[in-house]
């Protein structure tokens, strides 16, 4: 018996057709690209964005009268620091402020550092210092103030018991150190200016102008 093939119709390929401008995928696409090249494009435009911040040139103490004259400009990226903080030269320099706290040499001035003189609750006191204190001690050091009583050098003197040196007050911050002029001058004495808080202002004068000695202990580290 003979078996016949039914003669069945070639399938037909389907031709691909180039998408057209309307095609959606195609616009999808488009977008996409065009969105990441935007993103991408704004944020490098954002990491190379700079502005120009105050800076210390030499070091701030409480009190001193800032002026624009006295300080430095740079440039920080808008992505390392929050300028919010600090004061920027588009802003300006607020009139008639002093410092409130120490800014190192070369820091940004931060806003929260300055203020009005009426904030302030320290005070400058002279101190005399006959024997010559280490070039480390500078504006914005920290001392701690001691008294030794005239009783107790004598008392060094005679090998007899005394009264001992005590603490006044620790970690006072130095506000000016006026050194005698001329690199051999081997008298005079270095006047520190101390920044005493008011609430021990009283104790402190006393002890400065009693007969005992008064001496300045520099807090290692502090300043340079």
């Amino acid at each position: 018996m003979e078996t016949s093939v039914l003669d069945l119709p070639a399938p037909v390929a389907n031709r691909l057709r180039r998408p057209g401008w309307r095609d959606p995928r195609l616009l999808a696409g488009v977008a996409m690209v065009a969105g990441s090249v935007a993103l991408g494009s704004w944020v490098v435009q954002g990491a190379e964005r700079t502005t120009e911040v105050y800076v210390a040139r030499e070091a701030l103490t409480p009190g001193s009268d800032i002026d624009v004259s006295g300080l430095g400009v740079a440039e920080v990226r808008l992505g390392d620091v929050d300028v919010t903080r600090y004061v920027t030269v588009a802003d300006g320099l607020p009139q008639d402020v002093v410092a409130l706290r120490v800014v190192a040499e070369g820091e940004l001035v931060p806003r929260a550092a300055l203020g009005s003189a009426a904030e302030l609750d320290v005070r400058p006191v002279a101190i005399a210092v006959s024997v010559a204190p280490s070039e480390d001690l500078v504006a914005g050091s920290l001392v701690d103030l001691w008294e030794v009583p005239a009783e107790a050098r004598s008392a060094a003197d005679s090998a007899g018991p005394s009264a001992g040196p005590h603490e006044l007050a620790p970690g006072l911050t130095v506000a000016q150190v006026r050194r005698p002029d001329g690199a051999f001058t081997t008298g005079g004495s270095t006047i520190v200016y101390v920044l005493v808080p008011t609430a021990i202002l009283p104790a402190v004068l006393a002890t400065v102008a009693g007969d005992g000695a008064v001496q300045l202990v520099h807090v290692p580290g502090s300043g340079r």
